[in-house]
């Protein structure tokens, strides 16, 4: 491994743990969930997208709504230092709100057919996962981005792995996302290049909305068990348009659509997933209401649906 990264990780490692420092001089811990909870709520910035708002506007927005953690894109947390921003204040911001970072949203093609295209995928992961640890990042998405089809799915496995090693020598967890219109679409493929990557730190980022789209029966997620997953992509879709036409943008609170929220809710529980509940949604009607009041009112659905399914 080149001398240059070890490097740069060494001076990472040093500032997070001058960030743990930090904490212990006073900052605060994450939230503590109650006591009964299964489930953290975390906001994905892509809710209030379209409000245009900044970085730290984002992280006070989902801290006084009352989340418990926050899913930043990585663009944002990038556009953020080259506009001046520190990382290290941000980090301390972050925490003395009581919030985690157990995943953002990042778009390497790690999994492209093409060689050089990997290598470069690989470079752009690792600077986006230290990027991320610097904030008190502990995952990152690892959506199928430039997956073609047929997917080689052992292939795909050996691509998996070496991402999860560098995010391994980093300290992220790169997150295995599918996509329902991507050739990586089914639970069943996902489950297949975790496993077989043959790392135990491999994970799967699922979602509502893409398990629908994608055509996997949501029964399968009880096939899957407490390690599986860190994070879950929580929406609902209408009945119409249909799943062959339905895009990101029709997405909606979770309660407001025809999704088995209660059954899927129930089954998260019952194979021990106790990550968080990541509230991840596109729709263009929601950006045109106060942001206040979107964060809000899908963190009241979020929980509401929680109640309905485990009472």
């Amino acid at each position: 491994m080149p001398c240059t990264f070890i490097s740069r990780r060494s001076l990472l490692v040093a500032g997070a743990a001058g960030a743990a420092a930090g904490l212990a001089a006073g900052a605060e811990a994450p939230r503590a969930r109650p006591a009964g909870e299964p489930f953290g709520y975390c906001l994905n910035t892509s809710t209030v997208r379209g409000h245009r708002l900044d970085l730290v506007k984002e992280v006070e927005l989902a801290a006084k709504a009352g989340y418990g953690a926050i899913e930043p894109w990585v663009g944002s947390v990038r556009r953020f230092q080259q506009g001046g921003g520190s990382l290290n204040d941000l980090r301390k911001k972050i925490a003395d709100l009581g919030l985690a970072v157990p995943s953002a949203i990042g778009f390497c093609r790690w999994i492209a057919a093409d060689a050089t295209q990997r290598q470069k995928a690989l470079e752009q992961g690792k600077a986006d996962m230290e990027l991320l640890l610097q904030i008190g990042g502990t995952g990152i998405a690892a959506p199928p981005a430039g997956a073609r089809r047929p997917l080689d799915l052992l292939a795909a496995a050996e691509r998996y792995g070496a991402l999860l090693d560098v995010g391994k020598e980093i300290g992220i967890v790169p997150q295995l996302e599918l996509w329902g219109p991507s050739a990586l679409h089914r639970i069943g493929q996902a489950v297949l290049i975790a496993i077989e990557s043959g790392r135990p730190n491999a994970r799967l980022l699922l979602d509502i909305y893409h398990i629908y789209k994608g055509g996997s029966s949501f029964a399968g997620l009880a096939m899957l068990g407490p390690k599986a997953m860190n994070v879950f992509h929580v929406n609902d879709y209408p009945a119409d348009p249909p799943r062959e036409t339905i895009r990101d943008s029709h997405r909606v609170f979770p309660g407001d659509g025809v999704a088995p929220t209660k059954s899927i809710l129930r089954t998260l529980r019952d194979i021990g997933f106790r990550g968080w509940l990541s509230l991840e949604l596109f729709n263009n009607e929601y950006y045109k209401r106060p942001a206040a009041e979107v964060a809000k009112t899908g963190l009241e659905k979020m929980k509401a649906a929680v109640r309905a399914a485990l009472a």
